[in-house]
């Protein structure tokens, strides 16, 4: 037995030796001493950033961009739909408060929103429709859908940068990572390693422009949805504003309001 132990002493130190004098074999687990020097040692994400290549630094940056510019349009777009929504509410009130299409004309001149631009169209085409009064109704509609449209176009004006960062972002990150992988193994090939600690740095980098892309695509993607979703409510909001000038204007029609002092003579002495 002591002599079957001593010959596997032999053998494992032999296989030790044989193993040592391969060539490449030291280098191949010894790093480049002057690779470990240059290693980043600072791994939070400004350090990351600042140890990445230009190439992942231009992707960071950019993301960094459409990020800002992201919660920019939010702040701005939801300041406008709530007083711009506040106001019509308030215009609705005063359309269903008045008694004739001429009273809510009195009370909302000079206004500069889109309740304004309704009355303002509406009044423009009863005054060219004068003495031709029958089909008057279609052609006020016609005016006021053109301009639902156009408010509504203008409000949604600006989200469409949201729907392009959510759906662009995640795969600048992803070129940002791919490209910074990369360059991680090719400095593995050059330095003959695949010790963790010198790949786990290049690889660290490259997820980050990754998590930056999801960082800018995620909120995007939630506020052009909460925008598309506010922005149906405000044209919700001028149609009934059109509904209720449509009817005040149809209360005048049946009184007559509209017709000329003349007319109105001739139809009085017609009834009588």
């Amino acid at each position: 037995m002591t002599r079957i132990c001593s010959n596997l002493r032999r053998a494992s130190a032999a296989l030790v030796g044989a193993a040592a004098a391969l060539p490449g074999a030291a280098a191949a687990q010894t790093p480049d001493p002057a690779f470990v020097v240059n290693l980043p040692r600072d791994l939070t994400p400004w350090g990351m950033f600042m140890a990445a290549d230009v190439v992942v630094k231009a992707v960071m940056i950019g993301l960094a961009f459409a990020s800002v510019l992201t919660w920019t349009i939010w702040l701005a777009k939801a300041l406008e739909l709530l007083a711009a929504r506040r106001r019509l509410r308030a215009a609705i009130a005063a359309l269903a408060q008045a008694h004739s299409f001429a009273e809510a004309v009195s009370a909302m001149r000079g206004r500069g929103d889109c309740v304004g631009a309704l009355l303002g169209a509406a009044e423009q085409e009863i005054g060219l429709s004068a003495g031709a009064l029958a089909d008057v109704k279609d052609r006020i509609g016609s005016r006021l859908e053109r301009i639902e449209a156009a408010a509504g176009r203008a409000m949604i004006r600006g989200t469409g940068i949201l729907a392009t960062v959510g759906a662009t972002a995640p795969f600048v990150g992803l070129f940002g990572t791919v490209w910074g992988i990369m360059n991680s193994f090719i400095g593995i090939s050059k330095q003959h390693t695949t010790n963790l600690a010198v790949v786990a740095p290049g690889i660290a980098e490259a997820l980050l422009a990754t998590a930056l892309g999801l960082v800018a695509a995620i909120p995007a993607v939630v506020m052009y949805n909460m925008f598309s979703r506010w922005v149906a409510g405000y044209r919700a909001l001028i149609a009934d504003a059109s509904a209720e000038i449509m009817r005040l204007i149809s209360r005048d029609l049946d009184r007559g309001a509209f017709h000329r002092p003349a007319e109105r003579r001739r139809a009085a002495a017609a009834a009588e």
